[in-house]
């Protein structure tokens, strides 16, 4: 039982910080790109978060897997798909306050690209915030991976998870079989705990007005 748990806790970690990793490089970019950028591209971007963030995350999960199938890779694909959307209004959010500053404006007129004004200079200091929310997300996406996992739709038997190990033994918990279901389901728990402790944490350490 203990090794399932460690098995299953280091696959529940790598589908968590993979779809977490992938969410917030493709929601930062689009997220920078709408607040430098502006007009009409910014407001196409903001449309398609707004939509995005209009849905319930499992059901959303559930449509993509159901179309995809079983897998880690098509597990991590459905989650950054439902993910990346609180990404990109986060940093664009604190892009639109940074762009018109003067280090910004020096790289203007420097004659650097767009491309190296946005990833080399905006980008690094709009990122305390995305942490603190990509250290929540970690954990949230570990959280909708054994939801799916405990409803079938998530993992496969071959690798399993902390939310496959609770599925397995919920059939037997009134059998006297507790076990099976309770052990990896207070890892589970524990292991949200530990990472929302964490971004707390990294909240308090982040903001300027705690560093003042």
């Amino acid at each position: 039982m203990l090794s399932a748990m460690l098995y299953g806790l280091r696959t529940s970690l790598f589908v968590g910080v993979a779809s977490g990793v992938l969410a917030i490089a493709f929601g930062v970019s689009l997220g920078l790109i709408a607040a430098y950028a502006g007009g009409a591209v910014d407001a196409l971007i903001m449309r398609v978060v707004d939509f995005m963030l209009g849905f319930p995350t499992i059901l959303v999960a559930l449509i993509m897997l159901a179309i995809l199938g079983q897998g880690v890779e098509k597990v991590i694909l459905a989650l950054v798909l439902v993910q990346w959307a609180y990404f990109a209004r986060a940093v664009r959010a604190t892009a639109l306050s940074e762009r018109n500053k003067e280090y910004i404006e020096a790289a203007r007129s420097l004659g650097l690209s767009h491309a190296r004004i946005v990833f080399g200079h905006l980008a690094p200091n709009c990122m305390p915030p995305v942490i603190v929310i990509g250290t929540m997300q970690i954990a949230s996406a570990i959280s909708a991976e054994a939801t799916l996992s405990f409803l079938g739709l998530g993992l496969p038997i071959t690798e399993p998870s902390l939310g496959l190990l609770i599925s397995n033994g919920f059939n037997v918990m009134l059998a006297g079989l507790y076990w099976i279901s309770v052990f990896p389901g207070l890892l589970l728990l524990i292991l949200i705990f530990a990472i929302n402790i964490v971004g707390d944490r990294l909240r308090e350490i982040l903001n300027p007005r705690n560093a003042r």
